[in-house]
Formats: C-alpha cells, structure tokens, sequence
C-alpha cells in the first residue's frame, strides 16, 4: 500500500504504523505525532491514510503531545517516589507548567529526586500503551486509586467508550494523544518554587535544550490568588462546576464569583487613588475583557472622587497604507509603530499639563486619519485611562515619566481544571470567548476566528507577555463559571467544523474539553456589567443614553 507522509509517496505493509512510515523515509527523528485529516493521531496508528503530516515540538500540536506525554512521566515519577502525594497541574509559567503539591512536604530534595526519577523514566523509553476501556471501567479504577477527582468527572463524560494510557505500570486519562514513548520526551528541567514547581519544556527556538526559567513573580502572585478564589467558591475542577450545574446552586454560585471580581477592581482603583499616578495603561491578550474592565475601572475611580477619562487608541493608527508589513506581506496592525506614538506622546503630555488637545479620529472605512477631531481637556487630578496590547510597552508614551503611570495586566488565567491532572489552557478559554464574541457582536463566521487565531496568538507574544512583569497591578479576568455557560453558544459552532476544514484541529480540541462540561441556562443571572457580557452580549457599557 502507498500513503504520502509529509508530502513525500512511501509503501508501507497493511499492518505498518505511521511510525514505520517515518523510519522508512529517515524522518522519524523528532516526530511526537502525526496529522491525518485534521485530527492528531498518535504514531502507532495504522498508516491508513493516504495523506498524513508528521508533527513535531515546532507544531502546536506536537508541542501540546510533548506537554502530555511529560506529564504522564513526572505523574509516574511522583507516584513511584510518593504515592501519598496529590499532584496537581495548574497553569502555564512561561514555556513551563507550573505544578502544586498536596500531602508531601515539597523540599529541594523531594523535587531532585522526582527529576532524577523523570530522567530514569525517559532513559528507560518505556513505552504508551493506549487501553481502550469503558467509562464504567475506568471509574471503577480511579475509584480504587482514591482519584475522586477523576470518578466525579467520568460520571458526566457523555460517552461510554474510553482510552487510557498505561505506562510503567500506571493508568492516566489525558485529552489527547501521546508520544510512543517516554525517549521522546527527554528535555525538560525543574524548578523549586516557595508554594509548588515548575516544568519547563523544550525551548521552542532550540528544542534540544530547555527553556530557560524567568522568574514571573507577578504573574504567579495572581494565580495563587486566583487559586484562593478557588478555595473560597470550594471549585477546582470541572465536575464541582457540573454538580453545582445539576443542583441548581449555580446562581448563587455567580453572584459570590461577581462580587469576588468586583472588590478585586475596586482594590485596583484603590492602588490607583494611592498611587496618584495620571496615566492609566491596560494591555492584556486578546479577549481578556480589556474593554468592559476599562468601564468598570471608570465607576471605581468615579467613587473616590475623580474625573477619569478615556483615549481610545484606535484613533491614533496612522493611515494604513503607511503601516509596516509583516512576514506575509501585509498590514501589521499589531506592531506599535501602526501607532502614532509621537503625537499620543505630545498630546499625553499636554493634557497632564493642563492643556486642551485636539484628538484625532482614524476613519476605517477610508482607512486614514479623518479630518474630524475631538476636543479633551482633563483636571489637574484626574487620570487618563487608555487600554490597548501595548499598554505595558514604553514606546507607547514616550516622554510620559515612569512615575506618572499606573500599568495594569488583564487576562482570562483559566484556574478551573479538567481534573487535578488536566489543565483547560488559557488560550482555548480566551478563543472560546473570541469565537462567542465575533459571532454575536462582529459578524464574524467561526472559521475566521479559527483561521486567524495563530496570528493574534503571535502579535501577543511579541508584544504583550514580554511586559506584563512591568505592571503595577494585574487582574485575572476568568469566571470560574463562565464556561458552563459559553457552551451553549460555541459548542453547536465547533461541532459544525467538517474534517476537511483547515482549523478542524482547533475546533476538535476545544469541543474535548468542553465535553466535560455541563451546560447551564442562567444567562439572566449574568449582570450587565458582568466582564462575560463583553463576549455574549446585553453589557450595559454598550447601550445608548436615553435608550431601553
């Protein structure tokens, strides 16, 4: 039989695997997966396909089967040394995974022998075995492990086949494919931090070698805070989300996790009062809810005695046949010199001064500056709000003084796992919201959103996480609910997407998470000014004056 791996024609026996196909054409070194039709298989399928594309750790997908397959190894190592321990996954830390421990005192010397355990594992290449079981089966198995996480989770799985990986003698459940086996997923490094660890990967540059790990300390501030959140809505993982679903206690649920939002935006508003800084800057990752938070930001100032105002950024784009072009040739409406930062900077520092300014207005339709501008003159104590993805970056005010400004960092860091193993990435939650949003408010088809996904996912790392240590506060914009109720609006529009469609990949991903997840009708109790109206509609910030 013939199939064509990475394009190149090859024979293979009825019985070969893709991996067969790999050694035979000398391309299997490297490769962790491979793509047949838009859906990540693992190595050992049966080359049945006639098309297929091997993935590697610079794919997103193979970067993903990496992550998993060393995951599975650090949870081996951990049972092997320290059954009694609780492991759990919590959120990305740079191009690591950052891990807390429960019932195990975490010392360095517990964490050199979980690496030197891990490296043991991965010399030994043992293999992924994949056991296709049923969910009453594997129930009865994590029930005999004490994994109440895992039970509780099954028991709303909507399908009763199952697979399982075992390997060196133990059983997990991840969301996905794996490596063959642990040989391929050799570097990696550990870190000791005060409250857990962190894994680091591949660096994506020089996979050979692991990333470096810089330390995030504000970064991980925020997710031990948000983990706190978790401990006070006693909500960690999706089950406890689904049962409070099927009680009907989701309602309360929301109004303790709005108030939690709230106080934390007045805490902001407060830091601001106290800091007297003029200049308020909001940058964060697409679909983080910069927008609403703005608003709401604005009431908080309000109710300490000052004026705020807001400048939009949008109005400081110059013309677009003036904006530099990116690797593809075109407009790159992310970089900041698409902005007019000489003329933001002149105007910023008038306006602290004292002084009315004449701000300019971007014509969309003309693509260019308009004619039409727009008096605005502030007090001498009121601060200037401007939210926009290079808030954080210092270009964006030049000549504006480091002590004049307030820098905040906003983005959704999902804290809500699958389970203690299995982590929901920020990423998906913020493109879940992107697709709901673009759809209801933008027009927007999901397979546009899909399609440029990689692209915004791209401007961000260039240029928003590389500042976000340098704000002065950050937020976590996530609702431990919100999913349960986003799922009725994306799930219909990612289970439409057809295998031959180019970002099938993408919308599979989403669509097995979410299979964990149980809906919940109870828009109405979302209030107006709630950050997940910015993304299914109804805000209050949006509505005209004099209107019902």
């Amino acid at each position: 039989m013939r199939i064509r791996l990475n394009d190149i024609p090859v024979e293979i026996a009825e019985n070969e695997s893709y991996f067969d196909a790999a050694v035979r054409l000398n391309q299997a070194e490297g490769a962790l997966a491979v793509m047949v039709k838009g859906e990540t298989l693992s190595l050992n399928a049966p080359a049945s396909h006639g098309d297929a594309v091997l993935l590697t750790y610079r794919d997103e997908e193979g970067r993903r089967v990496y992550e998993r397959s060393l995951r599975f190894v650090m949870l081996l190592a951990f049972e092997t040394l320290y059954p009694q321990a609780r492991v759990r996954c919590e959120n990305s830390l740079g191009n690591g995974v950052y891990v807390t421990v429960r019932g195990l005192k975490l010392t360095a010397d517990v964490l050199s022998a979980v690496e030197a355990k891990m490296r043991e594992i991965t010399q030994a290449n043992l293999p992924f075995t994949l056991v296709p079981t049923s969910r009453s089966a594997a129930i009865r198995y994590f029930a005999g492990r004490g994994d109440d996480d895992k039970v509780k989770l099954l028991k709303y799985r909507p399908y009763e086949h199952f697979r399982m990986y075992e390997c060196g003698g133990m059983m997990e459940y991840f969301y996905g494919e794996m490596a063959r086996g642990t040989g391929d997923v050799r570097v990696f490094s550990l870190t000791l931090l005060d409250s857990g660890f962190v894994f680091m990967l591949p660096d994506p540059a020089n996979p050979a070698v692991p990333s470096p790990y810089k330390p995030m300390p504000k970064l991980l501030s925020t997710y031990r805070e948000s983990a706190r959140w978790l401990e006070i809505l006693a909500v960690e993982n999706a089950a406890d989300l689904n049962e409070l679903t099927v009680s009907g206690r989701l309602r309360e649920f929301i109004r303790v996790n709005e108030a939690l939002m709230d106080r934390k935006i007045y805490d902001i508003a407060d830091q601001i009062v106290h800091s007297r800084a003029r200049l308020v800057l909001i940058a964060g990752p697409s679909s983080s809810g910069k927008t609403t938070f703005c608003n709401r930001l604005m009431i908080a100032l309000k109710v300490t005695g000052l004026t705020p105002v807001k400048l939009s950024l949008d109005d400081y784009y110059i013309d677009r046949d003036k904006v530099p072009l990116d690797e593809h040739g075109q407009p790159d409406l992310e970089c900041v010199e698409a902005l007019d930062t000489e003329l933001l900077g002149h105007q910023l520092k008038q306006l602290l001064e004292g002084e009315r300014v004449n701000v300019p207005t971007f014509d969309f339709n003309a693509q260019k500056r308009g004619e039409k501008t727009h008096e605005l003159m502030v007090d001498s104590t009121s601060p200037i709000l401007i939210e926009g993805i290079h808030g954080l970056n210092d270009r964006l005010t030049p000549g504006i003084p480091r002590e004049a400004k307030f820098k905040i960092y906003i983005s959704a860091l999902t804290n809500l796992n699958i389970d203690e193993h299995n982590r929901i990435r920020s990423t998906d939650a913020r493109l879940i919201r992107r697709i709901v949003r673009d759809a209801a408010s933008r027009g927007t088809h999901p397979e546009k959103t899909l399609l440029m996904w990689s692209s915004v996912r791209r401007g961000e790392d260039q240029n928003i996480f590389p500042f976000q240590e340098d704000a002065d506060a950050m937020i976590n914009s996530s609702l431990v609910y919100e999913l349960a109720v986003m799922k009725n609006y994306v799930y219909p529009m990612l289970t439409a997407v057809t295998p031959d469609a180019p970002y099938y990949t993408l919308a599979r991903r989403l669509v097995k998470f979410l299979n964990y997840i149980q809906a919940a009708d109870v828009e109405d109790e979302i209030p107006l000014n709630s950050l997940l109206r910015e993304f299914v509609g109804g805000s209050c910030f949006y509505r005209e004056e004099g209107k019902a």
